[in-house]
């Protein structure tokens, strides 16, 4: 499973660097929502996969049972999703004001020379 979403994070950053090139700022910010789900994905692996074992400490113990369930990286991807969501939300804004300014989406036709 590891090594299926190992394959899976290259594929997602190698397709979001791909977008993020492109000339159409659409494509980069739909690269870069694919960068923000790699990491999630990246973060979600390193953490350990473990099924079935919610972070629950018993009442009679004092730490969490060794097959259990990280909660720091369950933690972290809520707060990238978050993030990401909120980097996005902005992206979107920002692309929107910027085609009705312009017209275009392309950045060559973004730079403002001596008017």
């Amino acid at each position: 499973m590891a090594t299926l979403l190992a394959i899976l994070i290259g594929v997602l950053y190698a397709a979001g660097v791909y977008l993020m090139l492109r000339r159409s700022l659409f494509k980069l910010i739909l690269g870069l929502v694919l960068l923000a789900h790699g990491a999630n994905l990246l973060i979600f692996t390193a953490g350990g996969l473990t099924r079935a074992q919610p972070p629950i400490i018993p009442p009679d113990a004092t730490a969490l049972p060794v097959s259990s369930a990280d909660p720091l990286t369950q933690a972290l991807i809520l707060t990238a999703i978050v993030i990401g969501f909120s980097v996005l939300a902005f992206a979107l804004v920002l692309f929107h004001r910027v085609y009705q300014t312009s017209g275009s989406d392309d950045p060559d036709e973004l730079k403002v020379g001596d008017r």
